[in-house]
C-alpha cells in the first residue's frame, strides 16, 4: 500500500461537509483530515464534535482558521464552500500544486451560457484554464479522466440522479430527443444547505410539497452538457420534499423506436456492469428514497408502456452522499487509482 494521503476539508460544519469529514475519518488510505474554517470560522478550541456530537470519540476533530500556509503537506483539498468562494480559491490551490475536489458548482459547466446562472465575473486566465480542464465528477461517466485530474468538479445532486438514469439510453440512441424529456425531481430539505431561509423553515416545509426554480435551476446546464442535449430537449422541475434527505427523480421519455423491457433493462445493466455504486432495479421493482438513504448508491428502475413506445425512469440517491460527499470520496479514489468502494462501504 502506498503512503497515506493527507486530505484537507474547508466547510466541514455544513451538512455535506460533515458527511465528507465523517467518510474521510474512516478511509483506510488517508491520514486524519485537516479541517479548516472560512470567514473567520475556526479556532484553537473549536472541534467538529461540538457541532456534530456524532463524531465524539474520534480523538478530536479541531477546526482551524483557514490559511494557505496551513495547507503545506496537504495532497488533496476538498472544498465544501459556496460557489463564489470555490471560484476564487481553486486557482490559488492549483497554483500551489494541490489537487482539488470541489463540491460547489464553480467549475462544473463548460459553456459560458450555462455558467450565467451563477453570475460569475470574468475570471483570470487561470480560471479559464480550469473551466476547460476540470473533470466533471461523475465517476461512472468520467472515471478514465480522474487519475490525471488536478481539479474535479463534483456533480450536482439533482444532476447526478438525472444524468445517471438517462445516459445509457441516450448514448444507445433509444430516446426520441426531439420529442423532449421531462424530469420531475424531488429532494429533501438538506439539499438547500444548512443556512436557514424563509422557504426552508420547518413551518414552511412540513406537510407541504412545492416546486421551485422552474426554467431556472442551476443544475439544468449540467444535465444538458453531460447528456448532449439542447435546452428545448429537456424540462427539469425540482420540488422540495418535507424530509431531511434523499432525491427521487421521475423521468418521462418517448422512445426512438418500440423497445421491450428486456432490451431497455439490458442497456442499463450493460452500461453499469462494472460500476459498483449504481444499482439497476430494472422493471421488477421501482426504487424508493429509503432504499438508498445513508449509502453511496444511485438506484435506477423503469417502467415501459404496453406498446413499447414510452418509458418512465425512476432514479433515487442520498443527496448528501452520492449527491455530494460520497461521490467526492469516490472521485478521490479514482484520482489516486484506488477501488471506487474504499472508505464508502
Amino acid at each position: 500500500m502506498s503512503a497515506p494521503i493527507q486530505p484537507a476539508v474547508v466547510g466541514a460544519t455544513g451538512y455535506a461537509g460533515f458527511e465528507l469529514a465523517r467518510l474521510l475519518l474512516q478511509h483506510p488510505r488517508l491520514r486524519k483530515p485537516l479541517l479548516l474554517g472560512r470567514d473567520g470560522e475556526g479556532s484553537d478550541t473549536l472541534d467538529l464534535s461540538e457541532v456534530y456530537p456524532h463524531l465524539s470519540g474520534n480523538g478530536g476533530c479541531p477546526i482551524q482558521r483557514f490559511s494557505w500556509e496551513r495547507l503545506q503537506g496537504v495532497d488533496v483539498l476538498f472544498l465544501s464552500t459556496p460557489h463564489e468562494v470555490s471560484r476564487e480559491w481553486v486557482p490559488e490551490a492549483v497554483e500551489r500544486g494541490l489537487r482539488v475536489v470541489d463540491l460547489s458548482g464553480a467549475w462544473r459547466l463548460k459553456k459560458p451560457e450555462h455558467r450565467e446562472v451563477y453570475g460569475f465575473k470574468n475570471g483570470s486566465a487561470r480560471a479559464h484554464h480550469i473551466d476547460d480542464t476540470a473533470v466533471y465528477g461523475i465517476p461512472e461517466l468520467h472515471g478514465d479522466s480522474l487519475p490525471q485530474a488536478q481539479v474535479v468538479a463534483n456533480a450536482g445532486c439533482y444532476a447526478t440522479s438525472v444524468i445517471l438514469a438517462l445516459a445509457p439510453w441516450v448514448r444507445a440512441g433509444l430516446v426520441d430527443l426531439e420529442h423532449g424529456v421531462i424530469c420531475d425531481s424531488k429532494s429533501g430539505v438538506s439539499g438547500a444547505g444548512k443556512q436557514p431561509t424563509a422557504k426552508t423553515h420547518f413551518v414552511e416545509v412540513a406537510d407541504n410539497l412545492s416546486a421551485y426554480s422552474v426554467f431556472g435551476h442551476r443544475h439544468t446546464g449540467e444535465m444538458l452538457e453531460q447528456l448532449g442535449l439542447g435546452a428545448s430537449q429537456l424540462q427539469f422541475t425540482p420540488h422540495l420534499l418535507p424530509i431531511p434527505r434523499g432525491i427521487l427523480s421521475t423521468i418521462y421519455v418517448k422512445l426512438a423506436r418500440p423497445a421491450s423491457s428486456g432490451e431497455l433493462e439490458q442497456c442499463l445493466r450493460g452500461f453499469y456492469a462494472a460500476k459498483p455504486w449504481v444499482r439497476v432495479f430494472g422493471q421488477a421493482r421501482l426504487p424508493q428514497i429509503k432504499f438508498s438513504l445513508q449509502t453511496n448508491y444511485c438506484d435506477i428502475g423503469f417502467a415501459v408502456s404496453p406498446d413499447g413506445e414510452r418509458a418512465v425512469l425512476v432514479s433515487c440517491l442520498d443527496n448528501l452522499l452520492k449527491g455530494a460527499a460520497g461521490q467526492a470520496v469516490q472521485n478521490m479514489n479514482g484520482m489516486y487509482g484506488w477501488d471506487e468502494r474504499e472508505g464508502l462501504q
